[in-house]
């Protein structure tokens, strides 16, 4: 498992992706972060500290899970009810603009079912999307507003991010399928 960014080219892309939403956005007001579950979070929170260590204003940031909302719920279920975790958008999405953040873009399914669970909650001014990592293969036509690194992979290939919050360790490898 070749190691393609290790702790500190993850907290660098993160800062990076955090200055990149004070140049494109002319202020922070009216802006929050959603994380897709689980790790799409993480890195929600850490976008929203750097934020606030850049401009001194704090970010509100929620959680959402996509899980009811996916084309593929048999293949997340656990026995035979889907494995469906908390949302916790403490704030009215209505009218915001909204930095949707997940760990990897891959097919885009995900980001489409996550577009289909946030617009539930209201109607923000704008969605944008943030990834720490795109990989291609796009079966859909979305494309990030914020790539912490584009990685080409074959389909044979898998991403995997790792995150000290839920695993202990900070990095991201790439994996051959099956292996």
């Amino acid at each position: 498992m070749p190691i393609v960014m290790d702790a500190d080219r993850i907290g660098r892309a993160l800062t990076r992706i955090a200055h990149e939403i004070v140049e494109r956005n002319k202020s922070l007001d009216g802006i929050a972060l959603v994380g897709i579950r689980t790790r799409g979070v993480h890195i929600a929170r850490r976008l929203a500290k750097a934020l606030q260590d850049i401009t001194g204003q704090e970010i509100p940031t929620g959680a959402l899970d996509i899980t009811l909302y996916r084309d593929d719920l048999m293949r997340h279920t656990v026995g035979p009810q889907p494995l469906v975790r908390l949302t916790e958008i403490p704030f009215s999405i209505d009218d915001r603009r909204i930095l949707l953040v997940d760990d990897v873009l891959y097919t885009g399914r995900t980001i489409r079912a996550a577009l289909d669970a946030l617009i539930d909650f209201g109607r923000p001014k704008v969605i944008q999307l943030v990834v720490l990592v795109d990989r291609g293969h796009r079966e859909l036509p979305i494309k990030a507003d914020y790539v912490g690194k584009n990685i080409p992979t074959s389909a044979a290939e898998s991403v995997q991010v790792r995150l000290q919050e839920t695993d202990g360790v900070d990095d991201v490898t790439l994996q051959q399928e099956g292996a």
